[in-house]
């Protein structure tokens, strides 16, 4: 069984959440809710959980809040689901640590799976505090990007790819999962505006713009050159 925390002030939200999980697979998940962030911090540092599940705008404390006082005891997968959607709340969450992002109105089925590729992840593999190809890094637990030994700044989006890429280094990430993951599912987004931000994470890497590997027809990889 795994153990999820659900910390959402939208009882609606609550229900549809609780309800799709424990119905899926039944005897699976075991959800536990809290409805404002303080009481969700408290659940979180007194119980083991397999996956956080966190609003953003929350009664007493917010979800930024909340991830930043995880980040320091533990590396449980988090994720946000949420209505704000601009650049810097996205990197915000991505630099306090989190691992995904869910814009509300969001499909269930579509939560589930992401929700249930986190856990999975996290039990399977051991995750690695700092991804690495060539002289180019990116650190999840701060947001920090070094490329020949100079930080990089990056927009959200420029982050978001990147993040993906490095994440699964190696392995030819479709265009379509690109916007999805990072645009959000089903966004019906443009994949000029893909190649335009493409475009410039190359040139904010300088040199190492070159790791990122276009693969006609398929999509894009990340590799030592």
């Amino acid at each position: 069984m795994y153990r999820i925390l659900l910390v959402e002030d939208d009882n609606n939200i609550q229900d549809l959440i609780s309800n799709y999980f424990t119905k899926k697979e039944k005897g699976l998940f075991e959800i536990d809710i809290a409805s404002n962030g303080q009481t969700g911090l408290e659940k979180a540092y007194e119980n083991n959980y397999d996956l956080l599940l966190l609003d953003v705008m929350l009664p007493e404390l917010d979800g930024f809040e909340i991830c930043k006082g995880i980040r320091k005891e533990s590396d449980v997968p988090i994720m946000f689901i949420t209505a704000r959607v601009n650049e810097e709340d996205v990197l915000r969450g991505y630099a306090l640590g989190c691992d995904d992002y869910v814009v509300k109105p969001f499909p269930l089925p579509v939560l589930y799976e992401k929700a249930n590729a986190l856990i999975k992840r996290s039990k399977g593999l051991v995750r690695r505090k700092v991804f690495t190809t060539g002289t180019l890094s990116l650190n999840p637990n701060n947001g920090l990007i070094v490329s020949d030994g100079e930080e990089v700044k990056l927009t959200a989006r420029e982050y978001g790819i990147l993040k993906i890429l490095m994440e699964n280094k190696g392995k030819i990430i479709s265009r379509e999962k690109l916007m999805d993951m990072v645009w959000g599912y089903n966004s019906g987004m443009d994949e000029s505006v893909l190649y335009t931000h493409m475009r410039n994470l190359r040139k904010a890497l300088g040199p190492n713009g070159k790791l990122i590997k276009t693969v006609i027809g398929r999509g894009y990889r990340i590799e030592d050159c």
